[in-house]
């Protein structure tokens, strides 16, 4: 017989006997298509996370610097630079080619038309941006678009948006901030979502004095570093901290003995570009980072899904041994080689994983946009994928395919045909072995994720009820469009409106991600061993009644005093930082203006109140020192509301909005919305445990389903001799289930204590968390056994309640 004459009679007998046996096959189908499409739609998740920034041409070669700060016991970590390091870095280190910094612009407004539109992806670049990333210029000069002062350079969607055409260059964009004109010298392609940051404004640094400043304790600026092809990462990295060292410590006054005595440090570093979305999670990030953990665990969970699904058909077909193994002592009679039984058994697993693999596909293609919606990608089966995707399909058919088949394969194929014909079957010791290390292996799987996700979901609802020492419920947020004066307008009307008990406009609210560093000093000598590194916010008198702040010390600021601008607020931990903890109130602190403000003189500043720390970063972080200054020409406006029913508010205050610029659009959200936003990653991460851990649970359910039916096969002779002698359906069916359940039993005693470990691992990473409740392992465990016990109990009461005589018809 030719090899293509015997395949085609292998796929005739494998389609005849699976077709024999519709019921055992649908369910091998169905659980290899859900551990397939389930592998499949995280293998799309893990390749594009793991994908970040690699579409620039010298991804390998382009790192960032970062800042480590420690400073009277407090460490900080962040993803900035001082100003004059790039170029320093250009000129002094051989392995440095190119370097770049990037600014986040805050409160942007470009004017179109009579309207003015509030722009939140506007960055400050230096010249060599297109140098250093790939980002490809549709039109203009990529060398020179950034070169001079007023230039900028727009994204195709912001030409269309304010041109209505992607040839733009040459065109000139309004800032309604100030009113400055910039000159339209570039169109890009909109940046991928594959970025970790992603702008549709580009303007020159050049344009912003204060990037020529020479000073070096003063981090402001994400640098960025194009390595020559040569250069060591861990030597760059040690040259750029002895770099930054060599001009820090010349700073007037600084006593590097007396700074580093009490383990204080400020110290530069490198992470690849690479890294960043995935490995990095400092302060002041150009964009929203994930975390590798999620890979490792999503990874982990795809390849146990995959196991389980294989688990599942190896159990099966050997539950099917009985059924089958007849035919093989018949086959083995008329003198079918044992070779050819195992082709057999393989070409049918291959079939049915064939077949899964293409249900799979179906499936993972239709539940991508609901995959999308949880995990917040913008996944899509295209040309690209189906490179990769074809491949690894074919790959895993057959890998799936001969390791599913290969233990039933071996197992049947090895039936002596004499015993077999005579009902008597050995399914043997290392069979049943096996059979049980993947039940528990099964449930290991699925109570770890059910822990897992029961955790996940305690600490977002403890970041939801955790008093932050400010209330996020019922403000309105107004993004501002219509400057400092017709804003401030706005507000006074807005407080005329009954039910709205305050409105404020600051600088920087408790919940936004925009804000720069800076540094206030004990005396007026502005050296580093006098600095406290803090975060300025400049605030109205009604800020604090606005964000319900309480003040443990002091006053607030009051409207109308003058002397009070010279006056500031800070938080405890700031007071704690001054060394002022005891008694703040009427101490100094000191301030340095930035270069582009009048008066660049060294400021005095009187603390009048210390407000109860609140947390305004992620509960990841630790509270860090802030310092409210009053200042009127704020731009961020936040409105109180009182009353469940905030949506009455709307119309009324967009009315006001139209009356004060009809010109321009009403945009707001609601601080509640904000906060929810910064833990978008654990909500998301929360809710694919979620389906991930009820399709893990799915899948060992039906394990278990064909490992209680091939045992209820395998003791039929014994259930028909028992109830031939008395005894009743429920003890039969307590007999055939407490094997299972002591599995079960087991795989809590392993699943428990390695999910404690990696989930307080997890919670390790939030300054402020939630402890694991003992509860939650016991509803884990119990849920479990209720599951098994309800899936195992429909094989059992139906082999109780079987006729013994069919059972024992050959005896």
């Amino acid at each position: 017989m030719s090899s293509s004459t015997m395949l085609k009679t292998l796929i005739k007998i494998a389609f005849k006997n699976l077709f024999k046996n519709k019921g055992v096959t649908l369910i091998n189908i169905f659980g290899l298509a859900l551990g397939l499409a389930s592998c499949l739609l995280i293998v799309f998740y893990v390749v594009d996370e793991l994908s970040f920034d690699k579409f620039n041409t010298n991804a390998n070669r382009i790192y960032r610097v970062n800042t480590d700060i420690s400073y009277g016991g407090n460490a900080s970590s962040y993803a900035i630079g001082p100003p004059p390091l790039a170029a320093e870095a250009v000129n002094k280190l051989p392995q440095v080619e190119k370097a770049v910094r990037i600014t986040a612009a805050t409160e942007v407004r470009f004017k179109k038309g009579p309207e003015n539109i509030s722009e939140p992806k506007v960055a400050n670049v230096d010249s060599t941006f297109f140098e250093v990333f790939t980002f490809p210029m549709l039109h203009g000069d990529p060398h020179t678009a950034l070169a001079e002062p007023h230039s900028i350079v727009l994204t195709q969607r912001a030409a269309l948006k304010y041109f209505n055409t992607t040839y733009a260059v040459g065109r000139v964009l309004t800032m309604a901030n100030n009113n400055e004109n910039f000159k339209v010298t570039g169109v890009i392609a909109n940046m991928p979502e594959l970025s970790h940051f992603n702008y549709d404004f580009l303007i020159s640094m050049s344009t912003n004095e204060d990037s020529k400043a020479n000073v070096w304790n003063s981090f402001i600026y994400s640098t960025y570093l194009l390595a020559r092809p040569e250069a060591d990462a861990a030597a760059l990295s040690k040259s750029l901290d002895a770099l930054f060292q060599s001009h820090f410590e010349k700073q007037p006054g600084f006593n590097k003995a007396a700074f580093a005595k009490n383990g204080n440090y400020v110290r530069v570093n490198l992470t690849p570009l690479t890294d960043i979305h995935l490995r990095s999670n400092r302060q002041y990030e150009l964009g929203s980072n994930s975390d590798i953990t999620y890979v490792y665990i999503f990874s982990a969970i795809a390849l146990f899904i995959l196991v389980l699904a294989c688990i599942n058909f190896m159990n099966i077909s050997t539950a099917r041994s009985a059924n089958r193994a007849r035919e093989v002592g018949v086959r083995k009679v008329l003198g079918s080689p044992r070779k050819m039984l195992i082709f057999q058994f393989l070409t049918e697993s291959t079939l049915v994983t064939l077949v899964a693999a293409l249900i799979a596909v179906l499936a993972a293609w239709a539940l991508l946009p609901a995959f999308n919606n949880i995990a917040g990608k913008a996944l899509s089966i295209n040309l690209q994928t189906i490179k990769w995707l074809l491949p690894a399909i074919f790959s895993m058919v057959l890998t799936v395919g001969v390791l599913a088949g290969a233990y039933p394969a071996f197992y049947l194929s090895a039936f002596q045909p004499i015993a077999v014909l005579k009902g008597k079957l050995s399914t043997g010791f290392k069979g049943s072995v096996l059979r049980n290390s993947l039940v528990v292996l099964q449930f290991s799987v699925s109570i770890f994720l059910i822990i897992g996700t029961i955790v996940i979901y305690n600490q977002l609802n403890y970041i939801q009820q955790k008093d932050l020492g400010y209330d996020r419920s019922h403000v309105l947020v107004i993004k501002n469009t219509l400057g400092v004066e017709n804003a401030r307008a706005l507000k006074n009307d807005l407080k005329q409106i009954a039910g709205i008990s305050d409105a404020s406009l600051s600088g920087f609210l408790p919940t936004g991600t925009l804000r720069q560093p800076n540094s206030v000093f004990k005396s007026r000598t502005p050296v580093p061993k006098n600095a406290v590194f803090t975060e300025i916010w400049p605030v109205d008198e009604h800020y604090l009644p606005t964000m319900s702040m309480k003040l443990s010390q002091g006053r607030n600021f009051e409207e109308g005093n003058i002397s009070d601008s010279s006056k500031v607020i800070i938080n405890e931990t700031a007071a704690r930082a001054l060394g002022y903890a005891a008694n703040p109130i009427g101490k100094s602190l000191y301030y340095e203006p930035e270069r582009n403000e009048r008066d660049t003189a060294i400021k005095e500043l009187k603390v009048i109140g210390v407000i109860k720390d609140f947390n305004f970063k992620s509960l990841r972080d630790n509270i860090t020192p802030v310092v409210m200054m009053l200042q009127s020409n704020n731009n961020a406006l936040s409105v109180k509301l009182q009353g469940a029913d905030v949506k009455h508010f709307l119309p009324l205050i967009e009315a006001k909005w139209n009356r004060a610029s009809p010109n321009q659009r009403f945009e707001y959200s609601f601080m509640g919305e904000d906060f929810n936003a910064t833990y978008r990653t654990e909500q998301r991460t929360g809710q694919l445990f979620l389906v991930f851990a009820t399709l893990a649970i799915i899948i060992a359910g039906l394990g278990l389903f064909s490992l209680a039916a091939y045992a209820a096969e395998q003791r039929n002779k014994e259930i028909g001799i028992r109830k031939v002698l008395g005894a009743s359906v429920s003890s039969i069916v307590s007999m055939l289930s407490k094997d299972f359940i002591k599995l079960v039993l087991l795989s809590f005693l392993i699943a428990a204590p390695l999910a404690w470990l990696v989930m307080h691992k997890w919670l390790d990473g939030f300054a402020y968390r939630q402890n694991i409740q003992w509860w939650v392992v016991v509803v884990a465990g119990a849920g479990s056994v209720l599951i098994a016990f309800a899936t195992i109990s429909t094989q059992s009461f139906k082999a109780a309640v079987a006729n013994p005589a069919e059972s024992l018809k050959s005896e």
